[in-house]
């Protein structure tokens, strides 16, 4: 019976080892900081927020979401009427590497690999020199399931934004429904 009990306890121990190993070395995406001090932390939830647009290149499909402060925001006009989003705002562009269905009946473009996340927030005294906007972007690592901070600058997006300062350096308008 004693011996019985310890291989019992052997086993459910190794069992939790491996099990509770398993759950240590998943990444926690929301560690992550950008270089130039953008936590990845910032944007918990994304992955619910509402889609604002999406866009292709020959290389990869983009939906756009926003966190509810900017939604606000966009159903209120902005930027049309003139006005800046408010502080706190948040956008992020997730971005997959395109494949052809092979379910549909028809020739159609869905997400295959997700290759990473390119975000922004709104922070005027963070990031006062451009726009009051700053940049990170997340890469994602299918292999391994992990997300990399990017090593470029807060302003890295700020180069390609300016082309759309008179919309508050954001590209894509809130799309009818």
């Amino acid at each position: 019976m004693k011996r019985t009990t310890r291989i019992s306890i052997a086993v459910a121990t190794a069992v939790l080892a491996i099990v509770g190993g398993a759950a240590f070395s998943a990444q926690d995406k929301y560690t992550l900081k950008s270089p130039g001090g953008i936590a990845f932390a910032d944007f918990k939830g994304y992955e619910d927020w509402a889609v604002v647009s999406s866009a292709r290149t020959d290389e990869v499909l983009k939906v756009i979401v926003a966190n509810p402060t900017m939604i606000k925001a966009y159903k209120a006009g902005v930027p049309k009427n003139g006005q800046h989003f408010p502080e706190g705002s948040r956008i992020v562009k997730l971005q997959w590497k395109p494949k052809k269905s092979t379910d549909a009946p028809f020739v159609v473009d869905v997400p295959d690999v997700f290759t990473q996340a390119f975000v922004m927030e709104k922070d005027s005294k963070r990031f006062p020199k451009t726009g009051g906007w700053g940049y990170a972007l997340f890469n994602y690592d299918a292999p391994s399931d992990t997300f990399v901070a990017d090593p470029a600058p807060a302003d890295c997006g700020q180069a390609c934004h300016v082309k759309v300062k008179t919309k508050d350096y954001i590209f894509h308008p809130y799309q009818k429904r």
